[in-house]
C-alpha cells in the first residue's frame, strides 16, 4: 500500500482514505456493542464481592477509537478504568498492579459468557504479573481489529461535559505530584475524557487527514524499525496545521497532508500547545508550562496535560521521520497534476504582534521576560 498512496494522484486521495483508511461500519458498529458490554461488566459486576472501598466511578474509550480516528484493519485504543476509592495521582500508581490483576480475572469470566459477536481474545496470558492488560477485538469475516489496553485510574476529574475546563488546582496538583514523583505525563490517561473531547466533534474531513497522517506514520515505522516520537505528536501535530493553515470544513486534503510533512521536516522549530484545558493566567501553571516550552524542541505539550510532552526525548526519531517527510514531498500524492509542488497552507514560525486567539498559541519564551512572547503559525 506504500507505493499506492505515495503514487496517488491529488485529486484521488479522498477516495483511497475512504477505501483503505476508513473502517467498515459494520465493524465498528460491533466494536462499539462489545465494548459496551465490557464497560458495564467493568462498572457494575467486576467488583462485586471485592473491597466494599472499591468501586468503578466510570469507564472511559480512548485512544484513537475513542476518539474516532482509528485506522481500517487494526488499530489501538484503551478503556480506563475510574476508581472512586484512589484520592491521588500517586494512589494510582501504587494500586496498578493490583486492579488490573482483579480486572484480568474477572475479564476471563466475561470472556467464557461468549456475549459478543466478534472475537474476544485476553491477550499476556502468559505474564499472569504484567501491570498492563489487553484484550482484542476481532472479525475474522471482515479481517479488522482492535486492541484494547485496559487502564485503572485515579477519578481526579469526576464528571466531564463537552466544555468542562478543569479547576485549576487539578493541574497545579499534577504538576506538584509528577515533580516530586519524577513521572511527568504518567498520569496523562486521567484527562483521556479532555483528549477524546478535544477531537470529538473536528470536521469528519480534518479526522480523515489524521487517518492519512496516521498512515504515513505506519509505513515510516515499519520501513525504518526505530523508534519513533509517538503517533499522537502527529495527531497533535496534524489538529496545529488545521487550525492554523485552514479552519474550513472542506478543503483540499493532499494540501494539508503536505503543510503537515513540512512541519515534521521543520521539527527543530516546534513548540506548540493549547489553551483549552490549561492556561498561563493560573500562577503556578504559568510558571511551568514556561519551563516546559524552554525545553529543547520540539515541544507539543498533551492539550490535556501540561505535564506532558509528546514530541520530546527522541530526537533520532525526529531526524529519521523528517527524512521520510523530506522524501515523500517528492511523490504525486503532494504535487499538482503538471507535477511542480502544491502551495501548503500559510503555516510558518512567526513572532505574533496581535493578540493570540483563545484556543492555541505557538510559543517561544522571551530570555528576559518571564511571561512568554506568543507566537502563532501564520
Amino acid at each position: 500500500m506504500a507505493q499506492k498512496v505515495s503514487s496517488t494522484q491529488t485529486t484521488e486521495l479522498d477516495k483511497f482514505i475512504e477505501d483503505q483508511l476508513v473502517p467498515d461500519t459494520r465493524f465498528r458498529a460491533e466494536v462499539i456493542a462489545a465494548i459496551d458490554v465490557v464497560c458495564a461488566f467493568l462498572r457494575e459486576r467486576c467488583f462485586q464481592g471485592a473491597d466494599p472501598k472499591v468501586k468503578v466511578s466510570k469507564v472511559v474509550k480512548g485512544g484513537s477509537f475513542g476518539k474516532g480516528i482509528e485506522l481500517k484493519g487494526r488499530s489501538d485504543a484503551n478503556l480506563v478504568v475510574f476508581f472512586n476509592n484512589l484520592t491521588s495521582f500517586e494512589d494510582q500508581l501504587k494500586g496498578r498492579r493490583e486492579f488490573t490483576q482483579e480486572i484480568k480475572k474477572h475479564l476471563h469470566t466475561l470472556q467464557q459468557e461468549k456475549k459478543f459477536q466478534l472475537e474476544f481474545q485476553i491477550q499476556d496470558e502468559q505474564q499472569p504479573n504484567s501491570q498492563v492488560l489487553t484484550f482484542k477485538l476481532r472479525s475474522p469475516e471482515l479481517q479488522q481489529e482492535v486492541e484494547f489496553d485496559v487502564l485503572p485510574a485515579y477519578d481526579v476529574l469526576g464528571d466531564v461535559e463537552i466544555n468542562h475546563r478543569p479547576d485549576p488546582e487539578i493541574y497545579g496538583r499534577l504538576i506538584n505530584e509528577c515533580t516530586y514523583l519524577g513521572l511527568e505525563g504518567e498520569f496523562s490517561i486521567c484527562f483521556s475524557e479532555l483528549q477524546q473531547n478535544f477531537l470529538k466533534d473536528r470536521p469528519p474531513k480534518l479526522k480523515n487527514l489524521i487517518r492519512l497522517v496516521k498512515h504515513w506514520y505506519q509505513l515510516c515505522k515499519e520501513k525504518l524499525r526505530e523508534p519513533l516520537p509517538p503517533e499522537y505528536a502527529l495527531e497533535l501535530l496534524t489538529v496545529y496545521a488545521w487550525e492554523h493553515g485552514s479552519r474550513r470544513l472542506e478543503f483540499n486534503t493532499a494540501q494539508g497532508f503536505r503543510t503537515v510533512l513540512e512541519l515534521v521536516t521543520n521539527y527543530r522549530q516546534l513548540r506548540v500547545y493549547w489553551r483549552v484545558y490549561y492556561d498561563l493566567p493560573d500562577r503556578e501553571v504559568s510558571k511551568y508550562l514556561l519551563r516546559q516550552l524552554r525545553k529543547d524542541r520540539p515541544v507539543i505539550l498533551d492539550p490535556a496535560d501540561p505535564t506532558r510532552n509528546v514530541a520530546g526525548g527522541n530526537p533520532l526519531g525526529w531526524w529519521l521521520l523528517a527524512e521520510e517527510a523530506t522524501t515523500w514531498l517528492e511523490y504525486p500524492c503532494v504535487k499538482n497534476c503538471e507535477m511542480s509542488p502544491l502551495r501548503p497552507w500559510p503555516v510558518s514560525v512567526s513572532l505574533c504582534p496581535h493578540p493570540v486567539p483563545l484556543h492555541t498559541a505557538l510559543i517561544t519564551p522571551s530570555a528576559e521576560s518571564e511571561e512568554p512572547q506568543e507566537c502563532v503559525l501564520l
